[in-house]
């Protein structure tokens, strides 16, 4: 089964979250990654960078894999970790096209259309959503790149504070603590009249 991706639509079977990768039969382990992995990950990648960069960055993904398998410790990571900490790696070097897309967001001024006195309460709760997503977008685009992975790893990818702290290799505290921080910071911003972030290039953390 195939999703829009075009990549297997599977739930990772049984015991694979930590394999060994440097065995005799790459190409048959990687197969079975590859069909576990490929379509979260091309989800969490099109809604970073678009369709068409994801579809390259999840080929890359695993390319990158493929060369480095021996470079993988079982012990330290699940595989889903790794792959999307050398997902997020690859992802940098598209942040310009990410920001630009996240501004474009925050600019957008949809249209709702008013079908009969009726649809009014819906009309208003729709607008009130297409406001608030213009204005999240402003603000994700805003914030520091490291922060940006780590929230949207946790938001988008699902994934908790250790399977962050694996992918990224940095400790499970700063994983945390960069959470609470960001979400409190983007909750201040979404609940202050009319708040918003001004638009900034591409921001590195220190």
């Amino acid at each position: 089964m195939t999703d829009d991706s075009g990549f297997v639509a599977d739930e990772p079977p049984a015991g694979v979250d930590r394999p060994r990768l440097d065995g005799p039969e790459p190409a048959k382990v990687f197969g079975v990654l590859f069909d576990a992995y490929a379509r979260p990950l091309h989800r969490y990648l099109a809604r970073r960078v678009g369709q068409e960069t994801a579809n390259d960055l999840v080929s890359e993904t695993f390319l990158v894999a493929l060369r480095e398998r021996y470079q993988y410790e079982p012990a330290r990571a699940t595989v889903r970790s790794w792959l999307y900490g050398i997902a997020t790696n690859l992802l940098r070097r598209h942040v310009r096209q990410e920001v630009r897309g996240l501004h474009a967001a925050a600019r957008a001024v949809g249209t709702v259309e008013r079908h009969d006195p009726g649809d009014q309460s819906r009309v208003v709760e729709r607008v009130d959503a297409a406001v608030t997503a213009r204005r999240l977008a402003g603000a994700l685009a805003a914030l520091f790149d490291g922060d940006r992975d780590v929230l949207l790893l946790a938001s988008w990818a699902e994934m908790d504070s250790v399977e962050i702290a694996e992918a990224l290799g940095i400790p499970v505290g700063t994983v945390r603590s960069r959470l609470h921080r960001v979400r409190r910071q983007l909750q201040a911003q979404l609940s202050a009249p009319g708040g918003h972030s001004e638009p900034t290039q591409a921001r590195k953390e220190d």
